[in-house]
């Protein structure tokens, strides 16, 4: 457990949020929006709602949740649902003819860390293990120096009493945080900020594998790969026996279900769904 304990308090006046909209991909509503306008979204939430949570959406995580529709709300009921996977982005654009950005956590986490520095805003690192948590902590200070690092843990790799679930509440609450990035892993994260909305006073963002990134841990592909949606074929490389069924089953489930949420005549009056965002 570490933590640095914060008490300064800022009033700041409202604005609208940067992000208005999300569209329809299958059963799950995507935020859309330019990258620099999700940046400015997650500070909005800083600034005027006590507590929220951003999910990264993929393949992996809209096939989730068009099969299972618990974890369907908690990404429809999420401030905001970032199109971190190519895939999204280009289904965007078919779907409803708008251009929209890929925003992978891996790529928003260090712009997020770098303006939390500049912003004086304190970030705190929940999850994965403590070596890669300091190894995070590590970068992110030798890159900004300035950055507020309020603290970082590593839970217990079990069930939580709610004893000891109430007291990481207090103790990340304590800090007075204002990002809290998560790394539990797709949908045990997603499910934990749904489960800790309106009790952890932050921004909370489950960004899953960009720890690893971040902090060097982890090699990513060369920009013209990620450009054509082929870091899954390199995650499936990394880990084939973990990462086979999630990617080549799920992957040929996404196209099966894409196809036919967009050829069926029935399902054409939904193509145009949209929400807009308060």
């Amino acid at each position: 457990m570490h933590t640095n304990l914060m008490t300064d308090t800022t009033t700041v006046a409202k604005t609208a949020a940067p992000l208005q909209q999300k569209r329809r991909l299958l059963k799950s509503y995507i935020t859309t929006g330019k990258f620099a306008e999700f940046v400015e979204q997650v500070f909005w939430l800083t600034d005027n709602k006590e507590s929220s949570y951003v999910c990264f959406a993929n393949v992996h995580m809209l096939v989730e949740a068009y099969q299972d529709p618990s974890f369907n709300k908690i990404l429809n009921e999420a401030d905001v649902a970032s199109p971190d996977g190519g895939p999204l982005s280009k289904l965007m654009k078919v779907q409803y003819g708008q251009q929209q950005d890929r925003v992978p956590g891996m790529d928003l986490m260090p712009r997020l860390i770098e303006e939390a520095a500049a912003r004086g805003k304190s970030v705190y690192f929940y999850g994965s293990t403590d070596d890669v948590l300091e190894a995070v902590v590590a970068t992110a200070n030798a890159k900004h120096p300035n950055l507020r690092v309020a603290g970082y843990y590593s839970p217990p790799f079990r069930q939580l009493t709610k004893e000891e679930d109430q007291s990481i509440v207090d103790m990340i609450n304590a800090t007075g945080a204002d990002l809290v990035f998560v790394a539990l892993g797709c949908p045990k994260q997603e499910r934990w900020m749904a489960e800790h909305k309106g009790r952890v006073k932050a921004c909370m963002l489950g960004v899953g594998q960009a720890y690893m990134t971040y902090a060097g841990l982890e090699k990513r592909l060369p920009k013209w790969a990620r450009d054509w949606s082929l870091e899954w074929t390199y995650r499936l490389y990394q880990e084939p026996k973990r990462l086979w069924k999630r990617y080549l089953v799920t992957n040929s489930t996404f196209v099966y279900l894409t196809l036919k949420d967009l050829l069926l005549p029935g399902n054409k009056h939904r193509k145009t769904s949209s929400v807009t965002l308060n």
